[in-house]
């Protein structure tokens, strides 16, 4: 199961590399204006994970800082989002990298920012949240790109294995 959650932590920062550098291609515009994602633009689609990546991080480890809301904007410049991207994307590798068989059965306690309840569950599933929350937010990413008439990405699990991550496959 870690080999598993390893994979997803090195697909997440391969994808992400690949939105970026798609992202870097637009003007500030481009990157500004609302094409009808949940968040809006581009820019504001790839600060939410980043934040939401933040706050399960905080969750997880008990470290480092958890925005006061979803749409919180980190970093309005693409150049500081890419690069804190970057750091977030090596912090999960290295806390991945860190678990245990037992630590992924163990429960996890935590406070959604929307919902001031308290939530336990098993570790495992979590992350399978962690992981699928990122690529459903990076898809509203690739259609923005898309409808502002840049190339289609190709992020398909199946192709990182068979290319970057052929070492999983």
């Amino acid at each position: 199961m870690l080999d598993h959650f390893r994979m997803f932590a090195d697909y997440n920062r391969w994808a992400n590399r690949l939105v970026y550098a798609a992202a870097a291609e637009l003007t500030d515009a481009e990157l500004r204006e609302s094409r009808g994602a949940f968040f809006g633009s581009l820019l504001s689609t790839l600060n939410h994970i980043l934040v939401a990546d933040r706050v399960w991080m905080k969750r997880f480890t008990h470290e480092g800082d958890t925005p006061a809301s979803l749409d919180t904007i980190l970093h309005d410049d693409l150049s500081a989002l890419a690069a804190a991207r970057t750091a977030e994307d090596e912090r999960i590798i290295a806390w991945i990298d860190g678990l245990s068989d037992a630590r992924l059965s163990a429960d996890l306690t935590y406070t959604p920012l929307t919902n001031p309840t308290v939530i336990t569950q098993k570790l495992a599933p979590t992350l399978g949240h962690f992981f699928n929350h990122q690529t459903h937010h990076r898809g509203q990413a690739h259609a923005t790109l898309t409808a502002l008439g840049r190339p289609s990405i190709t992020l398909d699990l199946a192709y990182f294995l068979r290319t970057e991550g052929s070492k999983w496959a």
